[in-house]
C-alpha cells in the first residue's frame, strides 16, 4: 500500500430522502424541490470530492443504486483495518438491502487487491460500520459506540475480528444515532467531541483516554451543524460549514479546515464522515500489499 490515503465514496446519482430513521431527516423539506436537492447534492458531493484531492487522497467512487439512497453515506457500510473488512450489519430494515450490495463492491475492490479478506457479522450482532467503530491511530484501538444503531455484540466482533481492542461508548442521543457524528479522533492526537451525545461512563472513558490539553469539546452549534462529522488528512480537517469559533479552535491546535456546504447530505443526517469510507488504514505503516481474497459473504 502507499502512503496516498485511499477512500470509497458513492455517487449520488439515487441519493434523496424519502424516508425517516434519524431526527435529522427531512422527506418534507427534500420532496419540496426534490429537482433542485438533487442538483445541489451533485454540487455538493464534487465539492467533497475535490477537498478530499486536494488534501492528498485518492478516490475510489462506486455506483449507487436506485431505491437505495442512503449508500452514499459508505462509512456504515463496513470497518476497514490491514486490508481486511468486516461488513455492517444495518439495524432498519430501510438499509438492510445495502449489506449485499456494498459486499459486491468490496468483493470488486478485493480483486483489484485493495482487500484480503471480507467478513459478515455474527448473528445477533448491529452494526453500522467505520460511523460506530473510528480506528484511533494514536491510541491503536477502535472507539466502538454502541446504544442507537450499533449493539454491544457488534462492537465486541470488531474488536474479535480485527484482534484489536475496543473502546466503547454509549450514544444516548438519537441525533448522535453514529459515534462518527459527534466523536472525530484527529491525527495530532486531539479528539473532537461532543459530550452531550454521551452518558456519564462515556465521557469518564473519553476522559481516561485523552488528556484535557488534547480534548476539543464541541458546542451545540457544532454538533448541530454536523461539523464534528468530519475527515482528517494529516493536518487537513474537511468538514461541512462550520462556526467560526470551531474553526478557530481547530486552527489553534494546528489543523487547516476545509469547510464545504453538505446541507443537501445533512438533511439525512449524513456529512463529510459519513460520505467516505478510507479503504487504506493500517496497524502498521509497513503493511504490504494484499496477496490474496477470502470472501465470506
Amino acid at each position: 500500500m502507499t502512503d496516498q490515503p485511499v477512500f470509497l465514496l458513492v455517487d449520488p446519482a439515487h441519493f434523496e430522502v424519502s424516508y425517516r430513521i434519524n431526527p435529522w431527516m427531512e422527506p418534507g423539506a427534500w420532496a419540496a424541490d426534490a429537482e433542485r436537492n438533487s442538483r445541489a447534492a451533485r454540487a455538493s458531493f464534487e465539492a467533497l470530492s475535490a477537498s478530499l484531492r486536494s488534501a492528498g487522497a485518492r478516490l475510489e467512487i462506486a455506483d449507487g443504486v436506485p431505491g437505495l439512497p442512503d449508500m452514499v453515506f459508505p462509512a456504515n457500510a463496513g470497518v476497514v483495518l490491514d486490508g481486511r473488512v468486516i461488513l455492517a450489519r444495518f439495524a432498519h430494515p430501510e438499509r438492510a438491502n445495502e449489506e449485499q450490495r456494498f459486499y459486491r463492491i468490496f468483493a470488486d475492490l478485493a480483486e483489484r487487491g485493495l482487500f484480503t479478506e471480507i467478513a459478515s457479522m455474527p448473528d445477533g450482532a448491529l452494526h453500522e460500520g467505520a460511523g460506530d467503530a473510528i480506528w484511533d491511530a494514536n491510541r491503536g484501538f477502535f472507539w466502538a459506540g454502541h446504544g442507537q444503531r450499533s449493539n454491544l455484540a457488534g462492537a465486541h466482533a470488531v474488536g474479535r475480528f480485527f484482534s484489536r481492542e475496543i473502546v466503547p461508548l454509549r450514544l444516548v442521543s438519537p441525533s448522535f444515532y453514529h459515534l462518527d457524528t459527534c466523536f472525530c479522533p484527529l491525527s495530532g492526537g486531539h479528539v473532537l467531541y461532543y459530550p452531550a451525545a454521551f452518558d456519564a461512563d462515556g465521557l469518564a472513558t473519553i476522559h481516561r483516554h485523552v488528556a484535557p490539553e488534547l480534548r476539543i469539546e464541541a458546542t451545540e452549534e457544532d454538533a448541530a451543524a454536523l461539523c464534528v462529522n468530519a475527515v482528517n488528512i494529516g493536518r487537513t480537517v474537511t468538514m461541512a460549514m462550520a462556526p467560526d469559533s470551531l474553526v478557530r479552535r481547530l486552527g489553534d491546535a494546528g489543523y487547516d479546515v476545509r469547510q464545504v456546504d453538505l446541507s443537501p447530505f445533512i438533511l439525512s443526517g449524513g456529512a463529510a464522515y459519513c460520505m467516505t469510507l478510507r479503504l487504506d488504514r493500517t496497524v502498521s505503516t509497513e503493511a504490504g500489499a494484499p496477496q490474496r481474497v477470502h470472501a465470506h459473504a
